[in-house]
């Protein structure tokens, strides 16, 4: 049997019928919601009175990474843009070419910089890089994922406990980070639109605390695809929707299907 690959560069694939439910789990959503409501919060005090702008954040995922080796490369530097990459970056920057962007972040990996690229050329912009949308940290990062992995008694207690995660960085800790970065990008854009490049994990951590859902979860369900678009639009501080495009889909047919693709 093929073994099933992770989703992205930093995840380790799980079998959700071996994924502990209950308390456990339910503790673990608690807590990421908790960070998304504590970073709202922090943030509250920025806006001001009366606002009620329609405001539009949209969290990107980056196009494909050339990764013929199928490592784990999490934050690792010098992971590319493929050439399918470039085009689905290509892709997005048309799709967003009639939007009233006023800004545009990425995280500090070269990655998310070149997804970036196109719209920033295109809408005259300078890029922010923001350290909060990066990737989520993980500690299999570098490797390459062979079952044997999991086989080490050496780790297993990095994989003890699949709903916080154990074996990276908390899904408390992102949502808390990434709802912080949403909540500048928002002041910043308030009545326009901005457009943070991220990753998966993060990507789909934030939209799963915002949308009210369990955090723990099987990486190969995320609807999070190459170079889409999840879009968070506010009136005023308030969430009002969150949508998801693909506006690369006509690519992914040429996808490699490799981990962190």
């Amino acid at each position: 049997m093929t073994e099933p690959m992770p989703d992205s560069g930093t995840d380790l694939p799980l079998d959700p019928d071996t994924i502990e439910t209950g308390d456990t789990a339910e503790r673990a959503a608690a807590r990421a919601a908790a960070g998304a409501r504590q970073a709202r919060a922090e943030h509250a005090d920025r806006a001001e009175p009366g606002a009620q702008e329609r405001t539009v954040v949209r969290l990107m995922r980056h196009g494909e990474v050339d990764n013929p080796d199928k490592i784990l490369y999490g934050r690792l530097p010098d992971y590319h843009l493929s050439d399918l990459g470039r085009e689905m970056a290509e892709a997005v920057a048309e799709h967003l070419a009639d939007r009233d962007l006023s800004l545009v972040v990425h995280s500090p990996l070269e990655r998310t910089a070149e997804t970036a690229a196109p719209t920033l050329e295109r809408h005259g912009l300078t890029a922010v890089v923001d350290p909060r949308v990066i990737e989520a940290g993980n500690k299999f990062e570098g490797r390459r994922f062979r079952k044997r992995l999991l086989l080490d008694p050496r780790r297993w207690w990095w994989v003890r406990d699949p709903t916080v995660p154990t074996w990276g960085e908390s899904y408390h800790a992102i949502s808390k980070r990434m709802m912080a970065a949403i909540e500048d990008a928002r002041d910043h854009a308030r009545g326009r639109e901005a457009l943070i490049v991220s990753h998966q994990l993060p990507i789909w951590t934030i939209r799963s605390a915002l949308e009210s859902r369990r955090l723990w979860h099987d990486p190969r369900r995320r609807q999070c695809n190459l170079a889409s678009l999840t879009s968070v639009t506010f009136v005023g501080d308030e969430v009002v929707d969150v949508s998801y495009t693909e506006p690369a889909a006509h690519l992914y047919a040429r996808a490699a299907k490799i981990p962190g693709a």
